[in-house]
């Protein structure tokens, strides 16, 4: 359990919300002789031997592919966790006792970003996925973009304060203060969409 401020719901029953539908699979495709080529504009001129810069380029460009691969990973997730929010809204505004809970002028209230609070109060499996960081990159980004239109820069170093940003003004969008959740008061499934298909 956290030591966040939890908002108090009437009554002590458990509320069922909408499962969370993860779409992990896939994402854009990795071509890996456009890789090749940021690899070896990242490398530069040297004087190694042709064979030792071949494979210097190849073992970076399965680097920023890899990197690439871990974005994916995070808008996915993100994604997934936006469309449920959104399913879970609509069930708050469907029930009498959580209807006021998601409104500001009414406190102690809860926001958007107590959805993903209460995933993490949860200790929902995420595969190593940061969902603050992942909710961030789906905000930052309607669509992943293909591997082409990001740098390397991008890739190693600048994507974690993009979406650190991104999920920052959007948790600063709720008026303080923001309480939680209290995850004993809510069940949900998650369901991997990319396991049931066939």
């Amino acid at each position: 359990m956290s030591d966040h401020r939890y908002v108090e719901i009437p009554g002590d029953k458990t509320h069922e919300l909408p499962p969370l539908l993860l779409h992990c699979a896939g994402g854009p495709a990795t071509d890996l002789n456009a890789v090749m080529l940021e690899a070896e504009e990242m490398l530069g001129s040297t004087d190694a031997v042709q064979e030792v810069v071949e494979q210097r380029k190849f073992e970076l460009a399965l680097q920023l592919t890899e990197q690439y691969k871990g974005l994916v990973s995070h808008w996915n997730w993100g994604d997934s966790v936006i469309e449920w929010i959104r399913q879970c809204e609509i069930t708050f505004g469907t029930r009498m006792e959580l209807r006021n809970l998601l409104r500001s002028d009414v406190w102690p209230h809860a926001g958007r970003s107590s959805f993903v609070t209460l995933l993490e109060d949860k200790a929902v499996k995420t595969e190593g996925v940061q969902l603050e960081k992942a909710v961030g990159l789906r905000l930052a980004f309607r669509q992943m973009p293909p591997i082409r239109c990001c740098s390397d820069q991008f890739l190693f170093y600048l994507n974690n304060s993009v979406a650190n940003s991104a999920y920052k003004t959007w948790l600063d969008m709720t008026p303080s203060p923001i309480s939680s959740l209290p995850p004993e008061r809510f069940a949900f499934e998650i369901v991997n969409m990319s396991l049931d298909v066939h």
